[in-house]
């Protein structure tokens, strides 16, 4: 008697843990906030931008030029962070081009100031920045400039560069943002 008691006490606390302890995992929604995101990249054009978002923030595919490439190295004396020290970019993507690939750049859309969502400038604009900008993006809300591999300028309102999401490329023309590429394909 005495077993057969501890065996339906163990086999009712088993089936009295298992509710708590879905409890404790997330939530379907909690998951697909922060599930990875699937971009099809084949129809950017040189120069052009894409818009994806991933965990509620703006993420930004860049197809950069041979010339837009070669601006960027023009520009290290003029960068607070050129060589991206500070840890806002996966460990693939602390280079001159902070991307694994150098025409593919990806970007969390979000300045590092105060949160707003700079402006898109693929060329040069003379005018309004002496000529020393050879495009990228520009927050409007205080005039912070990053360049077109989202590292900051000296002496703007921003303290970082932007950040670099983790991302991996499924093929030449898909890439899986919120993955590694040293992650499993699922």
């Amino acid at each position: 008697m005495t077993a057969t008691t501890v065996v339906v006490g163990g086999v009712g606390g088993v089936f009295a843990a298992v509710p708590f302890y879905k409890s404790l995992l997330p939530s379907d929604r909690a998951k697909s906030a922060g599930a990875p995101v699937i971009a099809d990249i084949s129809k950017i054009e040189p120069g052009q931008k894409l818009n994806f978002s991933w965990r509620g923030q703006p993420v930004w595919i860049i197809r950069r030029t041979p010339e837009l490439l070669a601006g960027l190295a023009t520009l290290t004396d003029q960068l607070a962070d050129p060589d991206s020290k500070i840890d806002h970019q996966p460990a693939y993507a602390v280079n001159q081009m902070r991307s694994i690939k150098p025409e593919i750049a990806v970007i969390l859309g979000v300045c590092t100031h105060l949160g707003c969502a700079p402006t898109f400038f693929p060329e040069m604009v003379p005018q309004e920045f002496d000529g020393h900008w050879k495009g990228g993006f520009f927050c409007p809300c205080h005039g912070s400039r990053f360049d077109l591999a989202g590292r900051v300028f000296k002496n703007v309102p921003a303290p970082t560069n932007l950040r670099v999401p983790p991302y991996r490329f499924i093929d030449d023309n898909t890439i899986e943002i919120g993955v590694d590429p040293t992650a499993e394909a699922a």
